[in-house]
């Protein structure tokens, strides 16, 4: 799918080097979860502790630590709890620098329903994954802010130049955000859709745009997926305008496999199919790019259940089982996927949000669960 630096430093039977990211919020209980599972498997890893988010910043007045980049640069491979960001104010998102300042291009984002999660599509056998481009689009960052003198000087310049429409509203009251596409981003992003697609036995990549609307960015996004959709001949293909795959997700995602988006459409939809199958609770997640990955929880850090031992510790434990595979562990991959899978099932050992009365009192905490998961692989 991509070129994997950690087979590089890979020997069989030898120890893996990964750097764990405890995040902020309910993150630090969620990695002593995952690494607890992780380390159940029998995999030898080497651990690499790193802080970053609100509570090392409020220490150190700086969010992400250079430690923390060059450990990741050193492993190649790190898993990563949830980190709080700001709306509005603040720090700008601490997973978008990560992205963009170690390359990595594609966020994956596997949506499967297991037997036993509250969903209204229980009956239904949802297995798709969400391919998402992570460093172009509005999520560039390339934003000025309202009443700038800059702003405005760039929506006098944009009105000066546009042959079509117009900005509008006044040069003193606007905002803008600049959304780049590029043809190697496209390309990019699209040939990793259809290799992942092969390499894991899939039948069909969907690719997702707004082209009848926005012609000079989704359209070429949408004309270099039909480009690339040429090299893989084996492998289905088709698009979708963005709202019309909303409503095909809410309808039928049973009929989908691979879906590859922009980055902004990549982001919303994401979560569209996370609640399909249960929530974001069950939702793993990893960003990958030429030189390594990170693998995380996709949902937030909840920071209210901070120190409860209450939230969910799913979604990073497969997110775990997606490093493991990341990391030529397949068999104990499988066994770490099937574990979770068995506990889900069972419907005991499971957190609060998984039963079906949220104040059953028979609820299992974030560690007790992950136990559980532990104790299904030694059988």
């Amino acid at each position: 799918m991509f070129v994997n630096q950690v087979a590089v430093n890979w020997v069989k039977n030898m120890t893996h080097e990964v750097t764990l990211i405890t995040g902020d919020g309910v993150g630090p209980e969620l990695a002593e979860a995952a690494r607890k599972c992780v380390d159940a498997t029998g995999v030898e890893i080497h651990w690499d502790e790193q802080e970053a988010g609100i509570d090392v910043m409020e220490r150190t007045g700086n969010p992400l630590p250079d430690a923390v980049l060059d450990s990741i640069r050193r492993t190649h491979c790190a898993l990563k709890a949830p980190i709080t960001t700001p709306v509005g104010t603040g720090f700008r998102s601490l997973n978008v620098h990560l992205r963009q300042e170690l390359d990595l291009f594609a966020c994956i984002r596997p949506c499967k329903y297991y037997p036993g999660v509250r969903s209204f599509f229980s009956s239904v056998p949802v297995d798709l994954v969400i391919v998402r481009e992570n460093t172009e689009d509005l999520y560039a960052g390339i934003e000025f802010e309202q009443g700038k003198p800059e702003t405005a000087a760039l929506v006098e310049h944009i009105n000066s130049i546009t042959t079509g429409r117009k900005i509008m509203s006044g040069a003193d009251e606007t905002g803008i955000s600049i959304k780049p596409i590029s043809i190697s981003g496209t390309e990019q992003i699209v040939r990793c859709a259809f290799e992942y697609a092969r390499d894991n036995g899939r039948k069909k990549v969907t690719t997702v745009h707004k082209a009848n609307i926005m012609k000079y960015t989704d359209g070429l996004y949408l004309q270099h997926s039909r480009k690339v959709a040429e090299e893989f001949p084996d492998i289905e293909f088709e698009d979708r305008i963005v709202d019309n795959m909303c409503m095909q997700l809410a309808q039928k995602p049973e009929l989908y496999d691979v879906i590859v988006l922009p980055n902004l459409y990549g982001d919303i939809l994401s979560d569209l199919a996370a609640g399909i199958v249960g929530g974001l609770g069950v939702a793993p997640g990893m960003n990958v790019g030429p030189n390594g990955a990170v693998f995380e929880a996709t949902h937030g850090s909840a920071p209210k259940y901070k120190g409860q031992n209450k939230v969910n510790p799913t979604a990073l434990i497969l997110s775990g089982m997606l490093m493991l595979r990341y990391l030529k562990e397949t068999e104990a991959a499988d066994r770490l996927e099937q574990a979770v899978a068995a506990v889900i099932a069972e419907g005991k050992d499971v957190t609060y949000d998984m039963k079906a009365d949220r104040n059953d009192p028979t609820a299992v905490g974030t560690q007790e669960m992950a136990e559980a998961i532990c104790r299904k692989m030694r059988g």
